[in-house]
Formats: C-alpha cells, sequence, structure tokens
C-alpha cells in the first residue's frame, strides 16, 4: 500500500464564529489571511472571543489533509514539533486515535495554537502563536523519517523556514517520494514568492493552490494560472471555490464542479480536498474522480465548524466515493 507522509505546523485549532468583521479591523488582521502574531497579541485576540462559540480540535494545514486521508484507510505518518505539555498530549493522541503514525520531536516551549476567526460570509481569517511548531528545524530532518513513504505532503505555511522546507524536499527526493504541496495563503506565497518560485520548480509533482494563491504566483487568473503551473509540476490544481476546481496534467485540463453545501466555515476545505485528491491519486484513478473526491471531501466540511469532517459522515463518504470508483471504469 502506498504511504503518505505529512509535514506541517502542528498547531491546535480555536474556530471562533465572529458576529462581523470589527474585530479583524482591530488587531489589523486582513480577512482571508494566516498572520503569525506574538503571544501577548494572540492572548488579547483569545480574551476577545473569549463569549462566543468555540471549537477545539488538532489543526494545521497538512494534519488536517492526513486526517481525512487516514480517515478513508490510507497509511499515513506526520512530522511535527509539539510542546511538553498538555496541548501537545491531545495533539499526539488525537494523531494516534485517528491512525496515524506520530514522527514527533517535542521540546519545552509550549505548543503552537492557532485562532481561526469565521466571518458571517463563511471566510477565515487566523492569528497564529506558532510556539513549539516554529522550532522545527533543517536539523530535525533526517533520512529516517522519510524512509518507506511514497508520497510527502507539505504546506506552504512552513516557509516561514527556507532552510527545514528545502532539506525536507532534498531528503523526500533522495528517497525517492513524490512532493505534494498546498501553497497555503496568499499573503505567504506574496512575502516568499522568490523561494516558491524556485522550490516549486525544482521539487514539486503536486501543487495545489486557490484562486488568490495562484494570483500571487503567477499574476493571472485562474485558466492562464493553471497553465503557468502545469509547465512546472507533473500535476496541477487551481481550486476556484463555489466555482469548483481545475486540474491539468500536461495538455489535458478537466473541471470539476463543486458539489451543493450549506456554507458555514470553509475553514479545511482545501485541506481535504488535497486529501480526497491524493487519495485517487493513491488509488490510480484518472484526475477527473481525483478531482470528484476531492470536491466531495470540501462539501461535506464547509458545512460544520471546523476543519474536520465529522465521523458520523464518513460512512456515507466512503461509500459515495465507491460510486465513483466505478464510474472510473
Amino acid at each position: 500500500m502506498i504511504k503518505i507522509l505529512g509535514l506541517g505546523n502542528a498547531l491546535v485549532d480555536v474556530m471562533v464564529t465572529i458576529p462581523g468583521d470589527e474585530l479583524l479591523d482591530h488587531f489589523n488582521l486582513t480577512k482571508g489571511s494566516m498572520q503569525h502574531v506574538g503571544r501577548k497579541v494572540f492572548d488579547d485576540v483569545l480574551a476577545s472571543v473569549r463569549d462566543f462559540k468555540q471549537v477545539v480540535t488538532s489543526g494545521g494545514s497538512a494534519a488536517n489533509a492526513i486526517h481525512g486521508l487516514a480517515s478513508l484507510g490510507n497509511q499515513t505518518a506526520f512530522i511535527a514539533k509539539v510542546g511538553r505539555d498538555t496541548l501537545g498530549d491531545f495533539f499526539l493522541n488525537d494523531m494516534i486515535t485517528n491512525g496515524i503514525e506520530p514522527r514527533f520531536l517535542r521540546t519545552d516551549t509550549e505548543t503552537g495554537i492557532a485562532v481561526t476567526l469565521i466571518s458571517p460570509d463563511g471566510e477565515r481569517t487566523f492569528a497564529v502563536y506558532l510556539g513549539a511548531a516554529i522550532e522545527l528545524s533543517a536539523d530535525d530532518m533526517g533520512n529516517e523519517l522519510f524512509r518507506g513513504f511514497d508520497i510527502l505532503h507539505i504546506e506552504g505555511y512552513l516557509v516561514q523556514n527556507h532552510e527545514l522546507i528545502e532539506t525536507a524536499l532534498k531528503i523526500a527526493k533522495h528517497n525517492g517520494l513524490k512532493v505534494s504541496l498546498d501553497m497555503a495563503s496568499f499573503n505567504v506565497v506574496e512575502d516568499n514568492l522568490e523561494f516558491l518560485l524556485r522550490i516549486v520548480r525544482d521539487y514539486i509533482d503536486i501543487i495545489f493552490a486557490n484562486e488568490q494563491e495562484a494570483l500571487a504566483f503567477t499574476g493571472c487568473e485562474p485558466e492562464e494560472a493553471l497553465a503557468v503551473f502545469a509547465n512546472q509540476c507533473e500535476i496541477a490544481v487551481v481550486k476556484t471555490g463555489a466555482n469548483g476546481s481545475l486540474i491539468q496534467q500536461g495538455q489535458q485540463v478537466y473541471k470539476i464542479d463543486a458539489i451543493s453545501a450549506h456554507l458555514i466555515d470553509t475553514t479545511g476545505a482545501g485541506d481535504v480536498y488535497a486529501a480526497g485528491f491524493l487519495h485517487g491519486i493513491i488509488n490510480n484513478l484518472p484526475l477527473a474522480q481525483c478531482g470528484k473526491i476531492g470536491a466531495l471531501l470540501a462539501g461535506n466540511v464547509i458545512g460544520n465548524l471546523g476543519a474536520k469532517i465529522p465521523q458520523n459522515k464518513w460512512e456515507d463518504i466512503r461509500k459515495q466515493i465507491a460510486m465513483i470508483y466505478i464510474s472510473s471504469c
């Protein structure tokens, strides 16, 4: 069986539904972005939302994707750094409970936390205190972490440490892994464009980007951006929200419709889309079917608060995926 390894920031997510966007303006948080903040600012944000509805789960973009892959029965593992604290134990136990092999490093620094502020229109904005996650370094990477795996899925949020990402990519390629990259956030792309341009060209096999990230990377609208990506990677995916997604390999282009769903929170939609798409790749499905599975998972997460699909939905999802398998024959 093909095995997938994730690499990303281990963050405990505190997801909060806010009544309006005034809070974002107060803390200078650009709507739809991910911003790193110091501990004091983070504590102030957390204090300001203490009376709003909250959900606490394990999180981080790559971790969410690995969760989705594990829920579909794939063999998975996750590399991350967490603290020797209660939140670190929470994250570790969540991985184990969901059948994910934790390849964790632990430190005395407290585990990272992300507050996800969900606007009335479902858009999410992240205020992130990385904590222990930022201590994950190139020195932590080694062949033993990557051996035995076939695909490495990495999140663009790690780009705050160029040396870490490039070292991991070099080791993955040395060990024969294909590499999948989710670009993560438009402001991350804008701030690290030169570096991302180089690593995409040199290391990446499968790339995922939403419309804003694709525009930041290429300067083009989705269709043109897709072609730019496809000239640099084996498989390119541009997610276009309610309009679905675009996929290209070589000269072949596929347009995938989004499934109908009641929008509550877009958190994790791109992450589980990647999980569904990679599940299709693992099972040698045509790219159109890979995209349909991605769309199915994305549609099932946006109707809930948080980046995880509720457990009671997975049985029905697996049945629908089985029908997608049949349609590909």
